[in-house]
């Protein structure tokens, strides 16, 4: 994985093959050199070059110019990845080669970059044998294989044995949801106080047109006495004025009086609208 994703054979003039793995990622480089150390005895050097001028920072390069270790290399990697530790350990180096998580804090964005189609659909299919719904997008000439959502993402760390960065990404991710959690329900009061408040505002606007033009006189007793108690008190709830009421009411009960004071107003309104 990590020989197709940064990792480059170059034939040479007496028709030998060498081999070179090149990263501006330091931590890639390393993990080059120990893999070929560990896993083939081959003894190489990182070589650090300066970046072009139009990628600033260093380069790291690991190569191996010995021809016969270099056949050894391209045939021990022709080792099947059908079993389940070989695909681990190719989505790893995939990921280690060409691949980036976005910040959690602004959005969940898993990515492996490709060169071409054919490596981005079979990187995809190992993926999705771990049950994570990858996808793939053309990104000028490369092909991107993602995943979007927040827990696919948990499962990919999971799937990479990337221990530490996966609870650090479900610690943000338990942040985040238990801020929008108090982000709703703050929401969720404020626009009940909003409405609780508007609401009153029209019946005290009501209740001060009725005592202005036909008076409490004329109102039923019931109705007299909430809209005397709603003047009183206009930011009491409902079920407070219920029980300033003697006999006490419940919440529907004050709800219907005041209903009953609006359609009088309303009727009062539309009545002064016909005599203009």
């Amino acid at each position: 994985a990590l020989l197709c994703g940064c990792g480059r054979v170059e034939k040479m003039s007496d028709g030998n093959r060498k081999l070179w793995i090149q990263t501006e990622n330091e931590a890639v480089a390393r993990k080059s050199f120990t893999l070929l150390r560990k896993t083939f005895n081959i003894e190489t050097a990182i070589v650090i070059r300066e970046g072009s001028h139009l990628k600033r920072g260093k380069v790291y390069l690991v190569e191996v110019t010995d021809p016969a270790r270099t056949e050894e290399v391209l045939q021990g990697t022709k080792l099947s990845v059908d079993n389940e530790t070989g695909l681990l350990a190719f989505i790893r180096g995939t990921f280690l080669s060409s691949g980036s998580i976005s910040d959690p804090e602004k959005g969940y964005h898993f990515e492996i970059v490709c060169p071409d189609s054919r490596k981005a659909e079979q990187l995809q299919g190992i993926i999705r044998s771990f049950h994570v719904e990858a996808k793939i997008v053309v990104r000028k000439k490369s092909y991107v294989v993602y995943v979007k959502e927040g827990a696919q993402i948990v499962d990919m760390l999971a799937v990479m044995e990337a221990n530490v960065a996966l609870m650090d990404l479900e610690n943000i991710r338990i942040l985040k949801e238990m801020r929008n959690t108090v982000n709703r329900k703050v929401n969720c009061e404020a626009a009940n106080i909003n409405k609780t408040v508007n609401a009153a505002v029209r019946q005290v606007e009501d209740i001060q047109l009725i005592s202005r033009t036909i008076g409490f006189e004329s109102l039923s007793d019931g109705l007299a006495q909430i809209a005397r108690l709603r003047l009183q008190y206009p930011d009491a709830t409902l079920k407070e004025l219920g029980m300033m009421l003697n006999p006490q009411v419940g919440k529907s009960g004050v709800n219907h009086r005041l209903r009953k004071l609006s359609e009088i107003a309303d009727e009062l309104r539309e009545n002064k609208e016909e005599l203009l």
